[in-house]
Order: C-alpha cells, then structure tokens, then sequence
C-alpha cells in the first residue's frame, strides 16, 4: 500500500471519529423543555412519569408569583393556554424573573401535581426588542 492510501485512510479515520465524539456529545448534552401540554399528556400516557428530572418552558401565570424571603421560598402558576402546573422554587431566582416572564423550568414533578424546581431560567424581551416608535 502506498503512502497516499495510508494518509487517506488515516484521515478517513480521524474525521470519522471526530464526527462520532461531536454527535454523541450533542445528543448527550442538548436537551429539549416540554410544554405544560406535553407534560400532561406524558403523564396521562406513563403514570410512572413523576420524580423523574425534566424541564418545562412556559410563561408564568399573572398575579400567582409568592415570595417568602426569610425561607428564599419562590411559588408560582406556569401555563401554556391548555395546562398549568404550580411550581415552587428554593433560592434565588433570576433577576430577570418577573410577574408573566417565559420561564424554562428544571425540576421533577410530584404526585400531588407540584412542580419542584432546582432551577429557575427567565427569558428578558424587553433588552432585546425594538422600542416602538411613536
């Protein structure tokens, strides 16, 4: 074999292998939230879904937001329209969090229909958007 055959075949190998490591990790590291809809209907389909780690994306439901500071207790409502569940976060939550954000959610949901949250993500609209012009 020649030595062009042999380089060919070496970079066949190494481009093979790089492809491989980068979709494996891809696939690993890429996770996709579900809506409050999507939720209901796993749980509908697997009963055996709760307590299992998930996220969830949504918008927080207007006048639901609790805070207990002296706990750092946060609770509130995420919907989408045709589902809602009650959420209740321990910590800090994101200084774009606010009344009716779109929040991406991770936690495991309870038997008892409570979603508990060890993160929190909130989305800010309002530093990306255009000002309206008057």
């Amino acid at each position: 074999m020649n030595a062009g055959a042999k380089f060919t075949i070496g970079a066949a190998l190494i481009v093979g292998s790089v492809g491989w490591l980068m979709a494996s990790g891809i696939k690993q590291t890429g996770q996709y939230f579900l809506t409050p809809s999507e939720l209901s209907q796993k749980v509908a389909a697997d009963p055996s879904f709760y307590d299992v780690g998930m996220k969830v994306g949504a918008r927080v439901v207007p006048g639901s937001v609790t805070r207990e500071v002296a706990t750092q207790t946060l609770t509130f409502r995420i919907a989408d329209g045709s589902a809602s569940y009650p959420v209740t976060f321990h910590g800090l939550p994101p200084d774009t969090f606010t009344d009716s954000v779109e929040v991406v959610v991770e936690g495991r949901l309870q038997k008892d229909g409570l979603i508990h949250a060890t993160n929190v993500l909130a989305k800010c609209g309002s530093r990306y958007e255009a000002v309206p012009k008057a």
